[in-house]
């Protein structure tokens, strides 16, 4: 089976004050290893919107969240990163059979792109533990009646 894992958002200027952070990077970073170590793809979402010279170091990813260079990047100024950007070829071009999404905002842009996804026609997972929102109630909001899926689970689909 043929995975890919997006990690939206995971950015300085959105996360300056956001509950979980420790949590949700150990689950995302567990997950993408993982996935690295198999062979499967790993892409950060980057959003764009807002930046210029003067703010541009301020939109890098948070330390917090590991890069390996085989990581793609994929920058959006939509909510949905599959609107106006090369997500959806990406992902199709990796003969994606499961997709997972992790990361922030889980009321906004995970959502965006989990409908982005579903109405793609890909078969769409949000990592339990890793994702953050600007609430703490959005979290389970976001899971209610959505796909979940936890790392236990995807160790067993990649044994």
């Amino acid at each position: 089976m043929k995975i890919t894992f997006l990690i939206i958002d995971m950015q300085q200027i959105y996360l300056k004050e956001i509950a979980g952070i420790p949590k949700a990077c150990e689950h995302i970073n567990y997950v993408a290893s993982l996935l690295r170590n198999k062979k499967h793809t790993v892409i950060h979402i980057k959003d764009m919107e807002g930046a210029d010279e003067q703010n541009i170091a301020s939109y890098q990813i948070i330390p917090e969240i590991e890069i390996n260079e085989k990581d793609l990047m994929v920058s959006k100024i939509y909510s949905n990163a599959f609107w106006k950007t090369d997500l959806e070829k990406i992902v199709s071009e990796n003969k994606t059979e499961l997709l997972i999404l992790s990361g922030f905002a889980a009321e906004n842009c995970v959502l965006a792109t989990y409908n982005g996804a579903k109405e793609r026609g890909f078969t769409t997972v949000i990592l339990q533990n890793g994702i953050l929102g600007n609430h703490e109630d959005v979290i389970t909001q976001t899971y209610r009646d959505r796909n979940i899926i936890s790392y236990p689970v995807i160790e067993a689909l990649t044994k």
